[in-house]
């Protein structure tokens, strides 16, 4: 992206809807996207941090490896919402790894140099980026302590009120999240197994807490699912 490159500018920017809606400012001819094919890396651990990124189609997966090489995956994120962003609180080699996970994803680049003008001239973006980084910050925290002190089914309902609170739609006294995680994919976010994952949805769903397919959760009511 050279200095003429056009950026992109973010509204109704809160901690539980983040980037989205979100909306181009304002795009030159020569900007494009970057284009990548499911299971593509977007970049791998260690890689220089030179750029935060906006998912504009699809969906990317962040993680990292541990030490016997198990995969660790952080977070899902899909359109609207930014990854890499730790570089610009000093980070400078990537500690995780980013992944496209649908055909067809499309993202587009920002330098941090470009972002930081960018924050510089506009405080209340500049707030609200800080504040997705310390929300990130805390719900790795939180993911962490539940990891350690939760048992499975517990871990599980809470992946799923907070899906609920991050994206859900109030729809009366129900609550519809629209998500195209499959129970593997909820398996790795929650440290659990694809087993025990479609076990404690049936299981939910025979109590009728909650109805779900491959493209949505529909929560029945959200006080009484635990």
């Amino acid at each position: 992206m050279g200095e003429n490159t056009s950026l992109w500018y973010f509204e109704s920017v809160d901690l539980f809807n983040v980037l989205c809606p979100h909306k181009v400012k304002r795009m030159d001819e020569t900007h494009t996207f970057n284009q990548y094919k499911k299971n593509q890396f977007i970049y791998f651990p260690n890689e220089p941090s030179k750029y935060i990124y906006m998912i504009a189609e699809g969906r990317v997966k962040i993680g990292n490896y541990t030490s016997d090489g198990k995969e660790v995956v952080k977070a899902i994120l899909s359109k609207g919402e930014i990854f890499g962003e730790l570089a610009l609180t000093g980070e400078d080699t990537r500690s995780d790894f980013a992944q496209a996970m649908d055909e067809n994803t499309q993202i587009c680049p920002m330098s941090i140099q470009d972002m930081q003008e960018l924050m510089k001239d506009d405080r209340e973006l500049s707030l609200k980026i800080f504040k997705l980084i310390g929300f990130r910050i805390k719900k790795l925290e939180k993911k962490i302590e539940s990891l350690v002190f939760k048992d499975a089914r517990t871990r599980i309902v809470e992946f799923i009120k907070d899906a609920a609170a991050w994206k859900g739609q109030k729809v009366g006294f129900e609550t519809l999240v629209n998500t195209k995680l499959t129970h593997k994919d909820i398996a790795n976010l929650t440290g659990t197994s694809r087993q025990t994952v479609t076990t404690i949805l049936n299981e939910l769903k025979d109590k009728n807490l909650i109805t779900f397919n491959r493209r949505r959760i529909l929560i029945r009511d959200l006080e009484t699912l635990a």
